[in-house]
């Protein structure tokens, strides 16, 4: 209802209520901002611009590295890189040289260590490559020692107990293995050095260090494995990883309409929009212009720095969208996944967009992960998770196989747990994400290879690897894969890799990766130690192979499940099986203390006990902090953004009813009053809610004991939260759409 403006001579019922007709003018701006921004147009590149031309040019890779090093030095630093050896402190100082040389001449003033701590995000600190000036000039320098270490500030980063307040010291590593970059920006360019950090006393206090031991361990197992099994060709083995990153894009004006997401990344208030993903009809479909030039951009900027993205699409949700790269080893996709998720969020403020990361930033649709595919592959280019044309013939693929159904089997909570944070549980278990469950789909006919091991009996065929018929004499038969995909399967194998789909969006992949190489490592040693124990009782290879084969997937197939992950009844037979279920970050972070996890860590030398323990505290402490910062927003958008439209569309229904009585006394008010009521019972509703999450709020962090504090934000202030969010979501369905402050849904993920 719009206001009215009332002659002296009629009664003013509207004076004594304080309407602001301006109260909607920033969700209003937005709207108009949006209509009048005209298709970006991308200026920083020629169209027709070629892959090949620009990709690494801004990458130390080997290829540069071959034609600025002398050969010596070239040759020890790759053969420490592809051997895994020590690298040889005595050419610091000639690479160091080389690649200030190669920085400046890119038009690089500065320098840092670019290193990934435990906040999960990024950190750097710049250096100048001068080092002094006098009277001829500045001197540049950059030696081997500024090469090979930093010295950063331990203390204002997350360390879960490792480092005190007054202990500041840390240290930053060269990682040789990642190739340093150059990182442009409108205001200079930096070289940025892949980097450990760790502390004073040595403890690992990154992302990066665990996984880098990982490797190592996975190297030590797999090697031994593959020599028990007569395969000594390989002299090293590496996991890869291509992970697919999923995002929503939304027009900026709407962004910074919404101090929800520009303060917690995910809206905490929205009603369900009319139209959200029934039709289906975004996923794949046609990329919109300004989409397009923003991904087009992004991928510019990544080409270049050398991250090999390789699809992209519209994802299922409305302004969702998807990007995949081709397979690195672990470390290097780890950092490059890293670069991607910042390069998107600075191009898509070019474009006037901002890039959502969050798990679930809109209730309703499908939120985001990023889909981990995880395998193994030795220094020959060979994939030792690929079955070949007669996997059941092929023993070195089913030990592999069989590893990995151990390792989940084993170390599935492990799993659980690295992937927990109070983000992705909104994710978890819905319709788009895989359930917290840990199991493994392998498809029909690895399947059934699977029971003939267990069984002993004979293979049963299928169709598998037959053409499929499509019935159009013109078209060709398509070639049909071994098996299926099974979307809903959280570790589901698909041809030569597996993916581990339950990996938040924001997150690194670092951890989830570290997790899975250590607990892969773990199955081959116990594999290995079978074989080896059944040689020594004089069977041979062969049929130890078997016998161990039999044995452990007997004993772990129940891992294995093909069918719909969300139904009830898998969560129901699941529980028969003895898989665990833990359905948030608070049941399952407790798994990374538990004595055989501290055990596992520890004996692959991957994370010591006090290094395990520092992550369960900063994982517990970030799940804390994030529920209580969203609290306390919720609390006060409700009683200052929400609750005052409320209160006026109730003055103004009110006041309506009002002049309508004394207008026409005689006509019934009866459907008016009914309107009144209804929305004065939600806003009391509302109000009781807010209330009721301050007092909790205000009650916040008296339990001393971590995993206490946790549980009480997980089972009390969360709840809660809920409570507000479903009267204010009711609310902005009811009050007159003028008044709603906020964009809606229907807007943002439309209107782009």
């Amino acid at each position: 209802m719009t206001n009215t403006t009332y002659s002296e001579s009629k009664p003013n019922f509207m004076s004594s209520v304080n309407f602001n007709p301006n109260r909607n003018q920033s969700r209003k701006k937005a709207s108009q901002q949006i209509m009048n921004r005209s298709n970006y147009v991308n200026t920083n590149m020629s169209n027709d611009f070629k892959i090949g031309d620009i990709f690494g040019i801004n990458v130390f890779n080997r290829q540069v590295m071959s034609t600025l090093l002398p050969k010596p030095v070239y040759k020890s630093l790759v053969q420490s890189l592809d051997r895994g050896e020590r690298l040889d402190p005595s050419i610091a100082d000639v690479v160091a040289n080389a690649m200030k040389d190669w920085a400046i001449s890119k038009g690089a003033t500065h320098f840092c260590h670019w290193f990934l701590p435990m906040t999960g995000l990024s950190a750097e600190k710049h250096d100048s490559f001068l080092v002094s000036a006098n009277d001829s000039g500045a001197i540049i320098e950059f030696s081997g020692q500024n090469l090979l270490l930093g010295e950063p500030d331990a203390s204002s980063f997350p360390s879960g107990g490792i480092r005190s307040t007054f202990e500041a010291r840390g240290y930053t590593g060269w990682d040789p293995t990642s190739p340093a970059f150059i990182m442009e920006s409108v205001n200079g360019k930096t070289l940025c050095i892949p980097s450990i950090f760790c502390s004073f006393s040595g403890h690992a206090l990154d992302k990066k260090t665990p996984l880098l031991r990982s490797m190592d361990a996975l190297n030590r197992a797999a090697l031994r494995l593959l020599n028990l099994l007569g395969n000594t060709a390989p002299s090293r083995i590496i996991s890869t990883v291509g992970p697919e990153q999923e995002y929503f894009l939304i027009d900026e004006a709407y962004y910074l309409s919404r101090p929800d997401l520009i303060n917690s990344g995910r809206a905490l208030f929205g009603a369900k929009p009319p139209k959200g993903q029934e039709m289906e009809d975004h996923y794949w479909g046609s990329i919109k212009e300004r989409v397009l030039a923003f991904m087009i951009d992004s991928e510019y900027e990544l080409y270049k720095l050398g991250v090999p993205v390789k699809t992209r699409h519209n994802e299922v949700a409305p302004a969702q969208f998807e990007v995949a790269p081709v397979f690195e080893t672990s470390n290097i996709a780890c950092d490059h996944n890293m670069l991607l998720m910042e390069v998107f969020r600075k191009t898509a403020q070019k474009h006037g967009l901002r890039c959502l990361l969050h798990e679930k930033p809109f209730s309703g649709v499908n939120g985001s992960g990023k889909h981990n595919n995880w395998s193994l592959a030795d220094d020959l280019g060979n994939n030792l998770l690929d079955p070949g044309s007669t996997p059941s013939e092929n023993s070195q693929f089913l030990v592999m196989l069989t590893c990995v159904i151990l390792a989940v089997s084993k170390y599935g909570n492990l799993l659980r747990a690295s992937v927990a944070s109070a983000g992705n549980d909104h994710r978890l278990g819905a319709n788009e994400a895989p359930p917290a469950i840990m199991s493994i789909y392998l498809g029909d006919k690895l399947s059934q290879i699977i029971e003939s091991l267990v069984s002993g009996k004979k293979e049963v065929k299928g169709n598998h690897g037959l053409p499929i018929e499509i019935g159009v004499s013109l078209l060709p038969n398509l070639p049909r894969h071994d098996s299926d995909r099974n979307r809903t399967s959280p570790f589901a194998f698909t041809g030569n890799k597996f993916e581990f789909r339950a990996v938040g969006s924001s997150q690194s992949i670092a951890f989830p990766n570290t997790v899975t190489n250590v607990i892969v490592a773990e199955a081959m040693k116990i594999i290995a130690n079978d074989i080896e124990a059944h040689l020594k009782k004089g069977q041979d290879l062969n049929d130890s192979i078997a016998t161990v084969l039999q044995k452990t997937l007997k004993e772990h197939q129940k891992i294995i499940f093909n069918g719909d992950n969300y139904s009830k009844e898998w969560h129901e037979e699941a529980a028969k099986r003895g898989l665990p279920n833990y359905k948030n970050t608070v049941e399952s972070l407790p798994s990374l203390m538990a004595k055989e996890s501290v055990e596992l860590f520890s004996s692959h030398g991957v994370l010591t006990e006090a290094e395990l323990n520092s992550r369960y505290i900063i994982m517990l402490e970030n799940y804390i902090k994030t529920i209580a910062i969203e609290a306390s927003l919720t609390a006060n958008l409700a009683q200052t953004v929400i609750l005052p439209p409320c209160l006026e569309y109730q003055a103004r229904l009110a006041q309506t009813i009002a002049t309508s009585k004394i207008a026409m006394p005689n006509i019934m008010q009866t459907a008016q009053e009914e309107i009144l009521r209804e929305l004065s019972s939600k806003i009391n509703d509302f109000y009781r809610s807010i209330e009721v999450l301050e007092t909790l709020i205000k009650s916040g962090g008296e339990n001393h004991e971590l995993l206490n504090e946790a549980q009480y934000y997980e089972q009390e202030v969360l709840a809660a939260m809920k409570e507000v969010r479903k009267f204010a979501d009711q609310l902005e369905l009811f009050v007159d759409d003028s008044l709603w402050p906020m964009p809606k849904f229907r807007e943002m993920l439309y209107i782009y």
